[in-house]
């Protein structure tokens, strides 16, 4: 989720990294709308059937009487919707599950709601079962899972500490990555960050402070953490730095846990050009104690989601922070940024990666990665409005957070739109909930 609009200043290895492209063909392309609402449950507190109320800043409850725009950073677009919400957004797709549901419906989640802890106090947390239908472009929600501590598992005060049911809110985690195994929800947290287990009705069993080299990680929004906090001594995870990758290997029951953003050194600024990965057994609920690093490359600040494809390939969305088509750049020097893009992307792709091959440092070895900025679509699949006027498909959106493999020759892909605050696809228009099939048969069988 977008949380302000500075770059990471993070020193990047050169490429000479360099590895090999592959090509990506787009074969389908569905829409769930950016302006879809789901009611909260019948039993929360009455107050979050508006939701936004706070992201503005002051607080404000007339709803739709604030135009969500992109920042100053991003040419402050307008983007034609307005907060607070009736209801709560189901935008944000920053997760897809490797294992589906036995329908097989993709389990994918909702992030915290306006992208920091302090303006989602009344954006409830939830995930969802949803079915994509590339023949017609559409994206059908087949439930949605709210979670709840009514157990009074989460280890610290949460919004809604004195109901009942104790649902969850942005105030209380940012759910960032998803897993399923077994009958039971795993979902990685960027706050903490923390690792919850829940049960499939969203029930948390347990929450799971991360821990590396024998010490407890935290950032700045860690409950605990207090103002003034030194970064790198205080805290080491830097704000919206936490998990937002966490795959699940086959076989063996473990989570890899891979942070957003490097890891603060002891003098606040970023340890490296890498981001940790650590392993967490499920069936111990416990960490192995093993850390591993993965680089990333010219360009890129973060990573979007990160699945296995076997027992030891998996996928890892690497991006940087722009948004919107380069063809439609503002120019250099210029003053009028409202038909352009002031930072366009330029760096959104898809990393093979194997586990199995990591070096003396633990770096997991890349294999080769495709270009999301480059898509052919000879088909035609891409969905009317949506293809640039020139060249191949894009994927250009800010925070892409959700990959999985289909099947051999096939992964799906989705972006967080990061309601209202997201252009990328259209000047002047919110970003909508794409989800893309794209065959890569090339990519799939390399080793």
């Amino acid at each position: 989720m977008r949380l302000g609009l500075a770059l990471l200043a993070c020193s990047i290895a050169p490429a000479a990294l360099a590895e090999e492209v592959f090509p990506a063909r787009l074969a389908g392309h569905a829409v769930l709308p950016a302006f879809t609402m789901v009611p909260p449950p019948a039993d929360a507190p009455r107050d979050l059937w508006i939701s936004g109320r706070f992201a503005a800043g002051a607080r404000n409850d007339v709803p739709m009487s604030v135009m969500g725009d992109t920042g100053a950073a991003y040419g402050s677009h307008q983007t034609g919707i307005a907060l607070p919400f009736l209801g709560q957004p189901v935008q944000g797709m920053s997760g897809f599950a490797m294992n589906r549901a036995e329908d097989g419906s993709w389990f994918t989640l909702t992030d915290n709601g306006f992208g920091a802890k302090a303006n989602s106090p009344d954006a409830l947390l939830f995930f969802h079962r949803m079915q994509p239908d590339f023949a017609s472009g559409q994206v059908t929600r087949l439930e949605t899972v709210f979670l709840h501590d009514p157990d009074r598992k989460v280890p610290f005060r949460i919004a809604n500490e004195t109901t009942e049911s104790r649902y969850l809110t942005g105030a209380d985690f940012d759910p960032e990555s998803i897993q399923y195994q077994d009958g039971e929800i795993w979902i990685g947290d960027e706050f903490g960050p923390y690792i919850l287990r829940a049960t499939p009705q969203g029930r948390v069993v347990s929450v799971h402070q991360t821990m590396l080299e024998g010490a407890a990680l935290a950032g700045p929004d860690t409950p605990g953490v207090v103002v003034p906090a030194q970064p790198g001594t205080d805290f080491r995870v830097q704000r919206s730095g936490g998990y937002e990758g966490m795959a699940l290997q086959p076989g063996t029951g473990l989570l890899w846990a891979m942070l957003e953003k490097p890891l603060l050194g002891s003098d606040g600024q970023p340890e490296g050009d890498f981001l940790r990965v650590m392993t967490f057994d499920t069936a111990k609920a416990d960490w192995t104690g093993d850390s591993y690093r993965f680089r990333l490359s010219e360009g890129a600040t973060a990573i979007g989601d990160f699945n296995f494809i076997d027992e030891t390939r998996a996928l890892v969305i690497e991006r940087d922070n722009g948004e919107g088509d380069a063809a439609r750049a503002c120019p250099e020097g210029g003053s009028d940024l409202s038909a352009c893009y002031p930072q366009p992307a330029q760096v959104k792709r898809v990393v093979l990666v194997d586990t199995a091959g990591t070096d003396d440092e633990g770096y997991i070895r890349r294999i080769g990665h495709i270009d999301l900025l480059d898509i052919a679509d000879p088909d035609g699949k891409a969905l009317a409005g949506l293809h640039p006027a020139e060249g191949n498909f894009t994927f250009p959106f800010f925070t892409i957070e959700d990959v999985a493999r289909v099947d051999d020759s096939h992964i799906m892909l989705a972006n967080d739109n990061n309601l209202p605050f997201s252009g990328g696809r259209q000047i002047g228009k919110a970003a909508d909930n794409e989800f893309i099939l794209l065959s890569v048969p090339e990519l799939l069988a390399a080793k």
